[in-house]
C-alpha cells in the first residue's frame, strides 16, 4: 500500500540520520575518554584509534536498538502531529495496520543486531584487548634504548643501557631500578638481552651484575652478585588468554558450558535483537500525540520506558550471573514489556476513550 511504502522510506531515512548523530556523540565521548587515559599513560597513544573502532563495534547493538526505537517514535509522532494519522484512521485503517510496515523496517535491523551481538561483538572485544596488550608490550620493549633513561608505563621501573647491538640483540652496561612495595631494587649488569618464555612472557635477561635491595633512607641494603638474572619488562606481560572477560567469550563457548556467568551473557546477547523488535512495537502506541494539547509528554514516557526496559535487563542479567534467578527472569522482562506494548496499542485504537475505560474493556469489565 501507499502508506506502507512511504512509511518505510521515511523510517529508513530517519534511521540513517539518527544513527549518524548518535554515532558521532558516542564516538566523540569515547574518544575523549581514551585520550584522557592515554595522557595518563594507561594505554598507548598508538592504540587510541584502533580501540575506538573496536569499541564502536562492541557498542553497535545498543546503538542500533536505540536508533530503531527513536526513528519509529520520531516518524510516527510527526504523522500524529501533522494530522496524517487522522486521515488514515478515518480511511478505515487502525494502528494494527501500522505494525506490519514497522516490523518490516525493524526485523532486518534486529537480524543485523543479532549477527553483531553473537559473533562480531565478542571478536571485536577480544581483538581490542589483544591490540592494547601488544602495544603495551611494544612500549615496554622500546623503553630499552641506548643512552636514554625511560620509565615503564607503570612508572615503577626505570631503564638505561649504554650500548646495544642490533645484530645480536644484546645490550651492554645496563642499569635498571624497580620501585615496588616501598622498596627500591637497583641492578647493574654488564650484558643483557630480551627473551620470551614458553608461556609467551617477555623478560629481560641480565648477566654478570649486582643487585641492591632496600628501603630509601635506611642503611640495611642487601647486595647480591649474580651471573644471570631475569626480570619482567612490565606488570602485565603474560601471554594473552583467549577471553579475559565474558564479553569476549565466543557464543559457541557460551553454549557449551552451563555456568551462571555464561548463561547470563548468552541471555543478554539473545535479548538484544528481541528487545529491538519489542521497542519498535512499543514506539507505535507511545508516539501518540494530541496536536491540540501541544505537549510532547509522549517522548518523556518513551525515554522512561526505554531506560526501565534496559535497566531491567541489566539487573536480571546480574542476578542470573550471581545464580540468584534463572534465565526465565530475562524472558519475564521481555514478556512484561511486550504485554505493555500490546495493551497500549489496543488502547490507542480507541483514542476517544479515557485510559480507565479502555483498560476495563480490555479486561472485559464494566465501569
Amino acid at each position: 500500500m501507499v502508506f506502507q511504502k512511504s512509511l518505510i522510506r521515511e523510517l529508513t531515512f530517519t534511521a540513517l540520520g539518527v544513527f549518524v548523530v548518535l554515532l558521532a556523540i558516542i564516538v566523540s565521548t569515547q574518544a575523549i575518554n581514551l585520550l584522557g587515559r592515554a595522557a595518563e599513560g594507561q594505554i598507548a597513544n598508538e592504540a587510541v584509534t584502533a580501540l575506538i573502532g573496536f569499541w564502536t563495534l562492541g557498542f553497535f547493538p545498543v546503538l542500533m536498538i536505540l536508533t530503531v526505537f527513536v526513528s519509529v517514535l520520531v516518524v510516527l509522532t510527526r504523522v500524529w502531529r501533522d494530522h496524517e494519522m487522522v486521515v488514515w484512521l478515518s480511511s478505515g485503517l487502525s494502528l494494527n495496520n501500522w505494525v506490519g510496515p514497522v516490523m518490516r523496517f525493524a526485523v532486518p535491523l534486529s537480524v543485523l543486531v543479532a549477527i553483531v551481538t553473537l559473533w562480531v561483538g565478542p571478536w571485536a572485544d577480544q581483538r581490542s584487548q589483544d591490540y592494547a596488550e601488544i602495544i603495551k608490550r611494544r612500549e615496554e620493549i622500546s623503553a630499552i634504548a641506548p643512552g636514554v633513561f625511560k620509565e615503564s608505563s607503570s612508572s615503577s621501573k626505570v631503564y638505561f643501557i649504554e650500548g646495544y647491538s642490533a645484530l645480536g640483540g644484546n645490550a651492554s652496561n645496563i642499569f635498571m631500578q624497580d620501585m615496588t612495595d616501598g622498596k627500591v631494587s637497583t641492578i647493574f649488569a654488564k650484558r643483557g638481552y630480551i627473551s620470551t618464555k614458553p608461556d609467551g612472557e617477555r623478560v629481560v635477561v641480565l648477566e654478570d651484575g649486582k643487585r641492591y635491595v632496600g628501603e630509601p633512607g635506611q642503611a640495611n641494603y642487601q647486595v647480591a652478585i649474580f651471573e644471570r638474572y631475569t626480570a619482567n619488562l612490565g606488570e602485565s606481560q603474560h601471554a594473552m588468554t583467549p577471553a579475559s572477560n565474558r564479553q569476549s567469550i565466543p557464543t559457541s563457548v557460551l553454549l557449551s558450558q552451563n555456568l551462571p556467568d555464561f548463561r547470563a551473557e548468552l541471555a543478554w546477547r539473545l535479548s538484544m535483537p528481541l528487545s529491538c523488535l519489542i521497542l519498535a512495537l512499543l514506539a507505535l502506541p507511545l508516539s501518540y500525540y494530541n496536536p491540540r494539547s501541544g505537549h510532547t509528554y509522549n517522548l518523556l514516557f518513551a525515554l522512561l520506558a526505554f531506560f526501565i526496559y534496559q535497566n531491567g535487563l541489566t539487573v536480571t542479567r546480574n542476578w542470573v550471573s550471581q545464580d540468584k534467578v534463572g534465565v526465565w527472569a530475562v524472558l519475564l522482562v521481555h514478556g512484561l514489556m511486550l504485554a505493555l506494548a500490546l495493551a497500549l496499542l489496543k488502547h490507542r485504537n480507541r483514542p476517544l476513550l479515557p485510559l480507565g475505560k479502555s483498560l476495563s474493556l480490555m479486561l472485559g469489565k464494566k465501569l
